[in-house]
């Protein structure tokens, strides 16, 4: 006679086996892409080092994209480069599209960046740029990638890579974009402009990661909801009636008025925005007269604004408006001096992550690196273009991940102690590679594979 507590143990022994048949392909699948990263991590890191050695300005990543074009030929992707029109056609475009289609499915594009920064490198990093451009006025600044899309580009060269030796996992379409010109936010809208939503499958998908040193090496974080602000640069001249120093009563003093415009502006941000929302209003550039005794008639300011939605956006720019006349009228300018503000055409809107899909991309990321490598992150008041692809028909869902790259233990030690730790556009900046190449590339291959299930 067998008793009740041997048959539950029978049924255990006997359920166990077939839950575990159950979990191992997924596991299996796992293992071996993290057995293809570690024998693939070295070449990886050259790639790395390469392009970090060898940065390229905004619209002018001929080489660069031409590495990106080949390494993705090799891979069977079918591919096109030099795509992209830029608005004024001053420049080529640089920009690579390359197509992996494996089957009925969805399609998910993933998009790198490929352009540097003009920043002169001091991190000591044996493999740190010393390349040199010369400026319109004849003087040189230093090259850097500066805000790692070097990083970005061999963590996307290395997704590719491991999707297309994982094709038994995933069917669909796979687009990859390498992009120009982000930087000065001109890439996104030159491919847009080009026809890539009609001259390649249309996206269902469209997915992105940026690096971060507010989250260490080995670990991602997502954010459900705007990751990144709008950017929007603002011209101010500020036009008075110049004369004498030493008689300033006959003047209208254009840097006076210009200062008071600078400190009326703080007024924005401190005391007509919800303290909870999320508002920038910086004077970065203030330039005027030429001499220590004489008044200009004019002054120029210069202004970055960050917001993160359109109705936002819109009540900062008209109060800039309304200060920078209030402030000239207060000071006698007659209408005909007035003020002229000036908004520059090169703006861009907010990131904003769809929350389906970041729900579904961290799932399929903390699968794959673990719970606790997938954190909750923060959006920041840094802008870029790839806010446009949503905002395009057939406006497609999108989504921004945080890469970590900073050394864990430096992290610690900035978050405990208040250390510096150097980050994006600084000459200092300089990610920990192989643990956020690695994390990347396993993040990244995740996410689309869970986008395009067999």
């Amino acid at each position: 006679m067998i008793s009740r507590a041997m048959k539950i143990s029978l049924s255990t022994l006997l359920i166990l086996p077939l839950t575990s048949l159950l979990v191992r392909p997924a596991e299996a699948q796992q293992s071996q892409l993290n057995d293809k990263i570690d024998s693939n991590i070295q070449d990886w890191l050259g790639t790395y080092k390469h392009l970090h050695e060898n940065p390229e300005l905004s619209t002018q990543e001929k080489e660069t994209s031409a590495l990106v074009a080949a390494e993705l030929k090799k891979l069977g992707y079918e591919v096109t480069d030099h795509f992209g029109q830029y608005e004024i056609a001053d420049a080529q475009a640089y920009g690579v599209v390359a197509v992996l289609k494996n089957g009925n499915g969805s399609t998910v594009y993933v998009r790198t960046d490929m352009d540097a920064l003009p920043v002169t490198e001091n991190t000591g990093l044996p493999y740190a740029s010393k390349v040199m451009v010369k400026r319109a006025d004849g003087s040189q600044v230093g090259v850097m990638h500066a805000c790692g899309h070097d990083l970005h580009m061999t963590v996307f060269l290395g997704t590719a890579k491991m999707l297309a030796e994982s094709k038994s996992q995933w069917n669909g379409t796979v687009v990859l974009i390498g992009q120009p010109a982000e930087e000065s936010v001109r890439g996104a809208a030159a491919m847009l402009r080009a026809g890539l939503f009609t001259k390649f499958p249309k996206p269902d998908y469209i997915l992105a990661l940026h690096d971060t040193p507010w989250v260490p090496a080995g670990k991602v974080a997502y954010v459900d909801g705007p990751i990144l602000s709008a950017s929007d640069s603002v011209d101010i001249s500020v036009r008075g009636y110049g004369g004498h120093g030493a008689a300033p009563q006959a003047t209208k003093d254009p840097i006076v008025i210009g200062s008071e415009i600078v400190m009326m502006l703080q007024t924005i941000v401190s005391r007509e925005t919800d303290p909870l929302e999320h508002v920038v209003v910086t004077v970065g550039s203030f330039h005027s007269g030429t001499r220590y005794n004489i008044i200009p008639d004019d002054a120029h300011l210069q202004l970055t604004v960050r917001t993160m939605t359109p109705q936002m956006r819109a009540k900062v720019l008209a109060a800039i408006t309304r200060i920078t006349n209030g402030v000239a009228q207060a000071a006698g300018v007659p209408d005909e001096r007035k003020p002229i503000i000036e908004i520059s055409k090169d703006n861009v809107p907010a990131t904003v992550n769809d929350a389906a899909l970041t729900k579904r991309v961290a799932t399929a990321m903390e699968k794959s690196l673990g719970k606790e490598n997938v954190v909750a992150g923060k959006p920041i008041m840094a802008s870029e273009d790839f806010s446009l692809f949503a905002l395009t028909a057939p406006n497609p869902p999108t989504m921004m991940f945080w890469l970590g790259a900073s050394d864990p233990v430096k992290y610690k030690d900035a978050v405990e102690n208040a250390t510096r730790l150097p980050g994006p556009h600084s000459s200092q900046f300089a990610p920990l590679p192989e643990p956020a190449i690695r994390t990347g590339v396993a993040a990244m291959t995740a996410a689309v594979i869970s986008l395009l299930p067999k």
